[in-house]
């Protein structure tokens, strides 16, 4: 008996789709649909894309030595030859110009990090060299300088009213090989806690972002910035279809602080605040578990002074609704100082309103070298807020220790939180100085290094 192979359902649409395939082998998409033209990004393009960038740059960083390296007996012994302090580093990455008049150049802060040369590529292909205006590692945005001249710009547009969904189109400029342009769309808007930057509110988008275009620009469909293109999350380093971008709200923000004095000054509230579990939620009888609930208000602080207390839930700031803690925090961090914010929390089950007017931090110290000798090279300072000690741990933070000093040799480094003096607990920046502030032969520090304690010993 002979088989009709013909007859079975997925022979039959092979041949189906081989007939379309061969029948179609010669034709050309079209480019109208009933007498209009087909839609294309390329008219939207053409107005951007000569506002996107190559950077290329070119650093030095100090490489760690073994200690015998630096011994030149060691090095004639063994005929090894003198170490350099010092390595040059490279990288590529994007930039989005959006000040044509001033040159003015957005990136990110990990594309120029210890740059001592900074080169800017233009679509034209003409090259130009750029300097820093000022960085911000915390949120990972640089604002570099170069001549202005015959430029085109991006204008930004209001982050705020971007929506789930909405259509979103990434443009980078990387490895030197010319622009690449990917689209998508809003996946999700102010993601946080995933640990890229000290301060997260990003836009995440399909829209593929790979290596070299960090710093390129998401535009909107009417080519307006709506952010600027930062990471990826992948297991592979290969772009997955998650990619995060900074809101160019944020972004601009960040700008107007480092053109006006070259630095962020970051607000501060004196609380401390977790989630919300669903343990907590039972305990406080809410019905859901979206807020922030208030576990520390430092004495004499802005929060202390607008009423804020322990227990407090806080579920919006200035009308925007909190999800967790991390959201408080980028909110309270991203304020500048001296602006007034609306908190509305729930106390014993209503709700109620606060202002708050946000300070400065508190600035650290470096004035141990002075107090005591054993502390020369030494700056501390009070946990500050963006610290992951922050609310859970009482001293002090070692900002900086000098190589080769008396700390040094005893073990302090920089992070290390200081949380007694000679078996005296210290709370505050104040009690570590009135601690230290004697003529002693030796000092003894527990520390927090990590998850681990120790003691420490500093001697003459």
């Amino acid at each position: 008996m002979m088989m009709n192979y013909f007859s079975r359902p997925h022979i039959q649409l092979f041949l189906i789709a081989f007939y379309l395939l061969a029948t179609s082998a010669n034709a050309a998409l079209p480019q109208a649909l009933s007498g209009k033209e087909m839609p294309s990004l390329a008219p939207m393009l053409d107005g951007v894309t000569p506002a996107v960038v190559n950077i290329a740059t070119e650093g030095r960083i100090k490489q760690k030595l073994n200690p015998l390296f630096a011994d030149p007996r060691f090095r004639r012994y063994f005929n090894v030859p003198e170490q350099p302090a010092e390595r040059k580093t490279s990288s590529l990455g994007s930039g989005v110009i959006v000040d044509a008049k001033r040159g003015l150049v957005l990136t990110n802060n990990h594309v120029i990090a210890n740059a001592v040369q900074i080169t800017v590529t233009l679509r034209d292909g003409r090259q130009l060299e750029a300097e820093v205006v000022g960085t911000d590692p915390e949120t990972d945005v640089a604002v570099i300088k170069m001549p202005a001249e015959n430029l085109v710009d991006i204008k930004p547009t209001d982050s705020d009213a971007l929506r789930v969904g909405d259509f979103v189109v990434a443009i980078g400029n990387p490895f030197g090989l010319g622009q690449t342009v990917t689209s998508g769309i809003v996946s999700a808007l102010g993601r946080s806690g995933l640990g890229i930057e000290g301060y997260e509110d990003f836009i995440q988008t399909d829209a593929s972002i790979n290596p070299g275009n960090s710093g390129g620009a998401l535009v909107n469909l009417r080519g307006e910035l709506v952010g600027i293109n930062t990471a990826i999350f992948s297991q592979s380093g290969g772009n997955i279809g998650i990619g995060f971008a900074i809101p160019i709200n944020l972004a601009m923000q960040i700008t107007e602080q480092l053109l006006e004095t070259g630095e962020v000054k970051r607000g501060f509230l004196g609380v401390s605040m977790q989630d919300i579990s669903p343990a907590l939620a039972e305990a406080f009888g809410l019905e859901q578990q979206s807020g922030a609930i208030i576990n520390e208000v430092l004495d004499s602080s802005p929060a202390s002074k607008a009423g804020l207390k322990i227990g407090d839930i806080v579920i919006s700031i200035d009308g925007k609704k909190i999800l967790n803690s991390n959201d408080v925090a980028n909110r309270i961090g991203l304020l500048p100082v001296g602006e007034r914010i609306k908190f509305k929390v729930l106390r014993n089950g209503k709700q109620s309103e606060f202002i708050v007017t946000v300070e400065g931090r508190t600035q650290i110290s470096t004035e141990p070298k002075s107090i005591n000798e054993l502390l020369e090279g030494v700056s501390v300072g009070d946990i500050q807020q963006d610290s992951s000690y922050f609310g859970k741990v009482e001293g002090v933070i070692v900002a900086n220790v000098t190589r080769g000093s008396i700390a040094w040799r005893g073990g302090l480094r920089a992070g290390d939180v200081i949380t007694s003096v000679n078996k005296v607990p210290v709370k505050t920046l104040q009690a570590f100085l009135k601690a230290v502030d004697r003529k002693e032969d030796s000092l003894l520090f527990l520390i927090l290094r990590g998850n681990a304690a120790a003691f420490i010993v500093l001697r003459k």
